[in-house]
């Protein structure tokens, strides 16, 4: 029995499997011999039926399931022992040979299969990177105190939109490739095109320019589910009102002081202030370092030069996943080729750096991630005493698959933490809206 690899392409190649009569003929032999002693066949007595009989009724399917269960070893051991980084699965390759299984002497099994090619990856105090601190200053405090008097405040729905209002509508393009129902926060909207959004009627239809309409872009891209080069094609869309949602804010005074911290916690407007400072700024350092994490799987994805099989990508995800059509995949492959290379950055930095992840690392990922769900509704200190529970529970569910997703969460965040303590990282100050445009 045989197997050969032959790259065919760059990233992309053929798994050869070669099969010997002498390699199935010893298993196919054993289990006519075991159906012989266990078959119960018309004529005959149990455990006495001839050898002859199983093999003439039987042979053809013994015959492929033994070469099945070989080429699917030797398969499975070629790529699990192979110093070649293989990426995704084996695709059959169809062959117009029909095969006679009791006659033919050999079998040869095709298989398309993809791989990375090796890269390097660097990690040293040549790779620089700003890392953003937001300024939390009184504008900021201003923009949180008024979310908040919108929050507990009253919704209404006006006949005519005003400059804090959310619209919602249908969004198109002349050429049909945009077709959808989306939000406009107008407090996201450029002055240019706020004008054109204020003072307007449910049913009025506005053009929009995306790439000029909007403080951040992202608004509208990820309403629209679309990556940075499909977007910046985008011409004007026309957006047509459906509704209008215009929030009375609740009024500064101690009813708001007690909805949002408690009764009795906050006792006038400068306590206020103070302590909603306090939390955005904890709030914001998540914020900061979440963005600084995402700045440096960037820049190390791109300075790694990964060249992916693409076209076999692509092709295998389809076949494997029924829910993934064509036209879903092109929309969807940059962001899963992102994944993909920074799964084998990390890899890599995990094998050369010998970064290990123990099981208590792990429950205390699941317990923070646990007490931070309940922190949301108000509950996060209550459940100190529960905490272990709920984590071996969830750990515990999805055969195994809760596990491995905290795994790798905890594997990831300590590459990231020895990437940072390598490279060159410089601080700087920046504004809520200079951050909210990074």
């Amino acid at each position: 029995m045989e197997i050969t690899f032959d790259k065919n392409e760059k990233t992309q190649g053929v798994i050869k499997i070669s099969v010997n009569k002498a390699d199935f003929q010893p298993g196919v032999d054993q289990k006519i011999k075991e159906y012989s002693k266990t078959a119960n066949i018309k004529g005959f007595r149990q455990g006495k039926v001839p050898p002859g009989m199983i093999r003439k009724m039987y042979g053809s399917a013994l015959i492929v399931e033994e070469i099945n269960k070989l080429v699917s070893d030797k398969l499975n051991a070629y790529l699990r022992e192979s110093d070649t980084q293989f990426l995704g699965e084996p695709l059959p390759l169809e062959s117009d040979k029909q095969f006679d299984w009791e006659n033919d002497e050999q079998f040869e099994f095709n298989y398309e299969i993809g791989f990375a090619e090796p890269f390097e990856v660097k990690v040293d105090k040549k790779v620089k990177l700003d890392k953003h601190s937001i300024k939390v200053d009184d504008k900021v405090i201003d923009e949180t105190i008024e979310n908040l008097q919108r929050q507990f405040g009253q919704m209404e729905n006006p006949d005519t939109s005003s400059e804090k209002d959310t619209l919602y509508g249908s969004i198109k393009s002349k050429d049909g490739s945009v077709d959808q129902e989306v939000s406009i926060d107008l407090r996201d909207v450029e002055k240019g095109a706020l004008k054109k959004l204020t003072g307007v009627k449910v049913g009025t239809e506005v053009e929009v320019d995306p790439k000029k309409s909007f403080k951040n872009e992202n608004v509208l891209k990820n309403q629209l589910r679309m990556d940075d080069d499909e977007y910046k094609k985008l011409k004007k869309l026309t957006f047509t009102v459906q509704a209008i949602n215009h929030y009375k804010l609740a009024p500064i005074d101690q009813e708001l002081f007690d909805k949002t911290f408690g009764k009795g916690t906050i006792k006038d407007e400068a306590g206020f202030r103070d302590r909603v400072k306090e939390i955005v700024s904890q709030n914001y350092k998540g914020e900061e370092e979440k963005f600084f994490d995402h700045q440096v799987r960037e820049k190390l994805t791109e300075s790694a030069k990964i060249n992916l099989p693409d076209e076999f990508l692509k092709k295998w995800l389809i076949r494997t996943n029924e829910n993934i059509t064509p036209e879903l995949m092109e929309l969807e492959y940059t962001s899963y080729a992102k994944e993909l290379k920074w799964s084998l950055i990390r890899n890599q930095i995990v094998k050369n750096q010998d970064i290990k992840v123990e099981h208590e690392d792990v429950i205390n990922e699941a317990k923070a991630l646990i007490k931070q769900q309940f922190a949301g509704s108000g509950m996060g200190d209550q459940m100190n005493d529960q905490l272990d529970t709920f984590a071996n529970n969830y750990l515990q569910g999805e055969n195994g698959e809760n596990y491995m997703k905290v795994f790798n969460q905890v594997q990831s965040q300590k590459v990231l933490d020895y990437i940072k303590s390598e490279i060159t990282v410089k601080e700087k100050a920046v504004s809520l809206d200079e951050f909210r445009k990074l």
